[in-house]
């Protein structure tokens, strides 16, 4: 996908910005999955891309005769040595993915044949490029804001329909477009507090009765409105984590396979069996949702067991999700009706093909049988039902990540200070400095505030070649 963001802004770079893509050196990568496929393709890019091209491609005319975003049929060669047959495509600068010229070499998908074309790119003149270094030279290239390139890497990793959503919609600017908003509004808000301070001659008044402190609550409250997606956005890219635990022999490994639809727990009437946790992701109406099995809970002199008990609870203090798994048909355990305030607990009564205990009658739970599968599609719409009443909202596909958090929570609370200030009666030029420094904040969010260790953090986490 080589388009020009639409909307993006350009963004001018700073003194940093220059050193990191001045000179331009040109590179190159194998940007699709290592291992045997049809195809692979090839990216180089650059001032020098097209030069690389000429001095390895052999085809009707050069890839420098080419005109932009064309593709020839033709063959890669090392010292007149046949490496592969390719269809080759030239992106020129500015109307590239990286703003620079752009190569594209589609050989075929074997390890061998993909390595070999990748180092004659190497000896006629390109660098291996490092992660993430395409988009981000797109990003100081200004064809996308940084939220825009970490969608990129969402749009990669999404494992479910709302998770690809959030990215796409992120991807189009929307995240950008919301926090660029936000900052203008900051910016007609500082300038008219700073012509007060600069030009006293002219009476202009810092505040006119409270329409002042209503333009920075109506600011503060559309960053809390966007801080509040922070948990959606976390479970849309990491998922729900849902922990399955209870009593040994309740039935908890045949819930995780009935639920993943294989066998990836063993199952044994052996109490004890599971002594570690298993982990697996599914997809339940768009929210991944990931599932871990852990060992039985019980008084146990075994090491590895005990070990197993206590990952176990380890992972319960982390879960989002609690599965409460127990035999129906086995008396129940005293302390099961704790208060679980801060997280989503369902009881889950296994073995419905079995007469119920006593001790089970009028226990709000749900009745499920792993063996027969009955009551799993409830159980489903539960889970679903439970997680989008206190976490998503399907219909706000806006969900901003841990470092847009970090960067939103010192933005509201330098507003806040501004807020304080401005009640307290001191002088404007301290809600000033607390205004430019939210507007610092919310500057990072899309890369116009940026610092080298923000850039290298955030496209290390790329893969070589995107």
């Amino acid at each position: 996908m080589h388009r020009s963001l639409a909307g993006s802004p350009e963004q001018p770079a700073s003194v940093s910005e220059e050193k990191r893509i001045s000179p331009r050196e040109t590179m190159a990568a194998i940007s699709t999955p290592t291992g045997e496929g049809a195809i692979a393709l090839i990216r180089i890019s650059g001032e020098d891309a097209i030069g690389v091209a000429d001095r390895i491609y052999r085809g009707k005319e050069k890839p420098s005769e080419f005109p932009s975003h064309t593709q020839r049929l033709g063959e890669i060669l090392e010292a007149e040595r046949l490496i592969d047959q390719v269809v080759l495509s030239v992106h020129r600068a500015p109307a590239s993915y990286t703003g620079e010229d752009l190569v594209e070499i589609g050989c075929h998908g074997g390890v061998l044949v993909t390595s070999r074309v990748l180092e004659a790119c190497f000896r006629a003149g390109a660098r291996a490029a490092r992660p993430g270094e395409f988009s981000e030279r797109a990003f100081l290239n200004g064809k996308m804001d940084l939220t825009q390139a970490e969608a990129v890497m969402d749009l990669i990793r999404a494992r479910s329909d709302l998770a690809l959503r959030a990215a796409t919609e992120q991807l189009e600017g929307r995240l950008g477009s919301e926090i660029r908003a936000i900052r203008g509004q900051l910016v007609e808000l500082l300038a008219h507090i700073e012509a007060a301070i600069d030009f006293p001659e002219e009476d202009i008044a810092p505040a006119e009765g409270g329409q002042l402190q209503a333009r920075l609550d109506l600011i503060r409250q559309k960053m809390s409105d966007l801080l509040a997606t922070a948990e959606q956005g976390r479970i849309l890219r990491e998922g729900v984590r849902a922990v399955i635990y209870g009593p040994t022999n309740a039935g908890k490994s045949s819930l995780l396979n009935r639920l993943l639809g294989y066998d990836r727990a063993i199952v044994s009437e052996t109490p004890g069996t599971t002594r570690d946790t298993i982990e697996e992701v599914i997809s339940l109406r768009g929210i991944p949702i990931r599932l871990l099995d852990t060992a039985g809970l019980r008084d146990s002199q075994d090491v590895l067991e005990r070990e197993g008990i206590a990952r176990t609870e380890r992972s319960l203090a982390t879960a989002d999700l609690l599965l409460h798994v127990f035999d129906r048909n086995a008396p129940k355990p005293t302390g099961l009706d704790r208060n679980q305030e801060d997280r989503i607990e369902l009881v889950l009564l296994n073995k419905s093909d079995l007469a119920e205990h006593p001790d089970w009658k009028d226990q709000d739970a749900l009745r499920i049988c792993c063996v027969e599968e009955n009551g799993l599609r409830g159980l489903e719409e539960a889970i679903v039902t439970r997680i989008s009443q206190n976490h998503l909202r399907p219909e706000n596909s806006l969900a901003i990540n841990a470092r847009h958090r970090d960067c939103l929570g010192r933005a509201l609370a330098s507003c806040d200070l501004a807020r304080a200030t401005r009640q307290g009666g001191l002088s404007p030029e301290y809600m000033a400095v607390d205004l430019r420094a939210a507007l610092r904040a919310l500057g990072e969010i899309t890369g116009e505030e940026n610092t080298d260790e923000i850039l290298d953090s955030l496209f290390a986490q790329f893969c070589i070649g995107k």
